[in-house]
Formats: structure tokens, sequence, C-alpha cells
């Protein structure tokens, strides 16, 4: 029941205490790592930038994790710092935050505070983005972010748990290398000048979420259940839709959010999911709610299986 108690113990305190300060927050120490590497990393042509590129997106996430395995293996704190990782890699309470800060300035007309509040949520530049536009960004990264904020590392601290024959420290050391790949990819897997540099940390990023991203769909809808959205429009527009995005996961749990809302959801010249309207203030408030019902029912899910399991 360890696992069980330390998955309850590190969403806790996620709940209540929100992010690390910056100078004791692993993430942030990720960052540090990729941006030194980075700045080592060559720019002439493209084989040296993706091998380059490969090498740290294999090492960093080993690094993170084998330290992580060593330090939950200490005899009588193991568990203790197995909270503190695990925590590290949840950022539930920071999304609902991040989402706020859009829907309440949008709601009163601030679309200065609105644009503001989308930086903490997507990397998009929001400085020519509209009322819709900012809704329809923060819809989205609800949406998809449920999956990086907790299902995907409890999905693979559950990986970890499982290869490591219910043992905590690799268990741990799974969602930890998760929040590695997640970081890289954030940070360097995009195009434009990391185009090659980041090709593997992307590649990498887009396999760790194919099953997580489809099961954050799910919960979406199951989450949608119960706050009035209908989740056949959600279903039939994830099914439809959910290829239109460039990256293979975000297009499912985004595309299943537009149909639960009604919405047309638009980034133009890239994609669009749904056929409704314009989503509004009142859409990113209700997309929060139906995150935390479906996270909330994969919580008891997972708890159960956990508890049933013996970890």
């Amino acid at each position: 029941m360890i696992a069980l108690l330390v998955v309850l113990a590190a969403l806790g305190l996620d709940r209540f205490l929100g992010e690390w300060p910056n100078r004791l927050h692993p993430v942030v120490w990720m960052g540090i790592a990729v941006k030194a590497a980075e700045r080592r990393a060559p720019t002439a042509g493209r084989a040296a930038p993706f091998i380059y590129g490969l090498a740290m997106a294999l090492i960093l996430p080993a690094a993170c994790g084998a330290t992580a395995w060593a330090t939950v293996s200490l005899p009588l704190v193991g568990p203790i710092l197995a909270v503190l990782w695990l925590k590290s890699t949840f950022a539930v309470r920071a999304l609902g935050v991040a989402g706020r800060g859009v829907s309440g300035p949008l709601a009163t007309g601030d679309l200065h505070g609105a644009r503001e509040g989308l930086r903490s949520l997507c990397s998009r530049d929001p400085r020519a983005l509209g009322p819709d536009e900012l809704a329809a960004g923060a819809v989205e990264s609800l949406a998809e972010n449920a999956s990086d904020s907790v299902v995907a590392p409890l999905s693979w601290f559950v990986v970890g748990g499982l290869l490591g024959s219910g043992a905590l420290a690799p268990a741990v050391a799974a969602a930890v290398a998760y929040r590695a790949v997640n970081t890289l990819d954030a940070m360097v897997g995009y195009h434009g000048r990391y185009e090659w540099l980041g090709k593997a940390s992307a590649r990498l990023d887009d396999l760790a979420n194919l099953v997580p991203a489809r099961l954050t769909a799910v919960l979406l809808l199951v989450g949608g259940a119960g706050s009035g959205a209908s989740v056949r429009s959600g279903v039939t527009t994830m099914v439809r839709d959910r290829g239109n995005t460039e990256s293979p996961n975000a297009g499912w749990p985004m595309a299943a959010m537009a149909g639960l809302l009604g919405v047309r959801l638009e980034k133009p010249g890239h994609y669009a999911l749904g056929s409704g309207r314009a989503p509004t203030a009142a859409d990113v408030e209700v997309a929060w709610i139906i995150v935390v019902r479906g996270l909330g029912v994969g919580g008891i899910v997972g708890g159960l299986a956990l508890g049933w399991a013996g970890w």
C-alpha cells in the first residue's frame, strides 16, 4: 500500500501547496540542465544538432530518473523523498490557477491581463490574440495539460512499478524521467531554430504521451457527463478531429473538450477542432470543471487499482 499512500500524499501536497519554490523545484533544475546543454549544442547543418539533441533526449531523462531512483532507495527517508519527487511531476493546482488567470480578466474585458495569463498556460504568443482566441487557447491548454500535469506522470509511475515488480523506486524514477522528457520537449522540441536539435525530444515526448493523451480524452468525456456538457458531441468531435493537430496526441483531449463545450477551437493556419461557436471566458471555467471531474474519476480508479494490486 506504500505506493498508493505516496501518490495520495503527493497529490495532496500539490492540491494544498501548489508549486515548489523555483530553487527547490526539480523541474526548474531540469530546465537549467537543458539550458546548459543547449548553450553547447552545435548549430551548423542537420546531423550534428540532431545527434547532440538525441543525446540530450536520452541522457537527461535517464540521469533524472536514476537520481530519483537512488534517493528513493535510501533507508528511512526513501518514502518521504518519493512523495517530494512525485509531487514535483504534478501541476494540477498550477493549471487551475493559470486557467483562472485567463478567464477572470477575460470576463471583465481585460485583454492585457488575459494575454499575460495565457503565457502561463502555453507557448503561443498572445500579443495579437482577441477574446475568442484567448479563450480558445486557454480551453485547449487546460485539456492538453491535463495529461502532462497528472495523467501522464501517474501512468508512467504505474509502468515503472509494473516493470519494477511493484517497487517504489522504479515507479518514481519513471514518473520523473517522463517529466524530464516533457521538459525537454517544451524547451527545444519545436520548429524554428530547434528543428533538428529538438527533433528527438519531440518524438520521444510523442511516444511517452501516446497512451496518456488518449486516456485523458476518455477521462474528460467522463468528467463532462456530470457537467451538462454533450458527451455524444464530445465523442463525435474527438473521433472526427483528433488528427487535425500536428501532434499525434494533443488532438485527442482538445477535440474531446471542443465537442463537450460545443465550441470551435482554432489556431489559424494550424488546426481547427469542433464546429460550434467561438469559446468565451465562461467556457474556460466549464473546461476546468470538466478537467477536475475527469481527473477525480481517474484518481479514484487508479487508487482502487493500486490498492487492489497491493502497492
